[in-house]
């Protein structure tokens, strides 16, 4: 049976990344049907005037997953971000950020393997801000609800039972937003109770980065608002080596939607400089959250090999390979690993 997923190949580099990410995963054996996306972000806005076009929402509604490359976002002017506009539209409420230590790549930290899982909906991203032009003030409500607080704390649990993860630990501001963050705090507190075998543990926003940047090995799943998440996902990816190898997912009820967390780096687009790792291993967890547990290990297993033995990296990890070389050499190791 083939796997219908849509496939959103993005801007910039995405195309070329998510080119790889599809040898790749096809490399496994699991059969895909793979509905192309093409019109979002950009392109969408100067075909169809909008950069998230119904079609696309309603593509990823039918089939329930989404591989999805990189979308050029504009800065401060412009259209709203593609990204958050598929999170709230598809209630993707959890996402979910991997941090884990490559072998062969150097960074000041090692056997760092943690999880950040971000309140996607709510918070100060709900997009409820307002403006007052005669005195020159900006407001914005960072809304939370015991709902969406119960459901992504939930979330966070039960994948970490799910995976054999031992401890969770919350990242708040409650000392000081003692009734929206002191929400999210409280509600970790009883939910936990739920969970006699998995550690609980909470830490204020603050002294969470601190932590992180001197023994991120101490932490294993952390759960927290929408705006710490995001920020508390990037430095965790810094301590590994970067946005260009670590993995992203939003997931709902409904649907899910792996993607690359990086940028659309519209500089080096179409020069084979991209490094594809970061979406191969959003892929691994498209394939874990279809069932694919096998071919998932064999994926997983190929890539940690390929920067072990550092034989075919791309530029930026400190290689000679183009992104299509290194998704050959990838496809490769994958085949052989599920032949065997």
């Amino acid at each position: 049976m083939a796997y219908n997923v849509t496939l959103l190949p993005g801007d910039g580099i995405g195309p070329e990344v998510v080119a790889a990410t599809v040898q790749v995963l096809e490399a496994t054996g699991v059969e895909f049907a793979w509905e192309r996306q093409e019109q979002v972000g950009t392109a969408a806005v100067e075909a169809m005037g909008e950069p998230l076009p119904e079609a696309v929402l309603d593509s990823i509604r039918k089939n329930k997953v989404a591989l999805k490359g990189p979308i050029t976002t504009p800065v401060g002017k412009g259209f709203k971000s593609v990204n958050v506009q598929l999170r709230q539209k598809l209630d993707l409420y959890a996402n979910v950020r991997p941090s884990t230590t490559l072998p062969g790549i150097k960074t000041p930290f090692q056997d760092v393997d943690l999880i950040i899982f971000r309140e996607n909906t709510e918070g100060l991203y709900s997009g409820m801000e307002t403006y007052d032009e005669r005195l020159e003030i900006a407001d914005a409500t960072a809304r939370v609800t015991k709902h969406g607080t119960e459901r992504i704390i939930r979330f966070c649990f039960e994948y970490a039972r799910k995976q054999g993860r031992e401890m969770v630990t919350l990242a708040h501001k409650a000392n000081i937003l003692k009734i929206s963050s002191g929400l999210f705090l409280r509600t970790g507190q009883e939910i936990s109770e739920e969970y006699p075998d998995i550690e609980f543990n909470d830490r204020i926003i603050d002294n969470m980065c601190m932590q992180l940047v001197m023994r991120p090995q101490a932490y294993d799943c952390i759960v927290t608002t929408n705006l710490f998440g995001d920020i508390l996902s990037d430095l965790c990816a810094g301590l590994v080596g970067g946005l260009g190898i670590v993995a992203g997912a939003n997931i709902g009820d409904d649907c899910a939607v792996f993607e690359a967390v990086h940028g659309s780096a519209p500089d080096i687009a179409g020069q084979g400089k991209a490094n594809p790792t970061a979406l191969i291993l959003s892929a691994e967890m498209m394939l874990r959250h279809l069932g694919e547990a096998a071919a998932a290990d064999a994926l997983r297993t190929a890539l940690f090999a390929q920067y072990r033995e550092g034989d075919c990296l791309t530029a930026d990890v400190g290689g000679a390979c183009s992104t299509r070389q290194f998704a050959d050499r990838l496809a490769d190791r994958v085949a052989s690993r599920v032949a065997a």
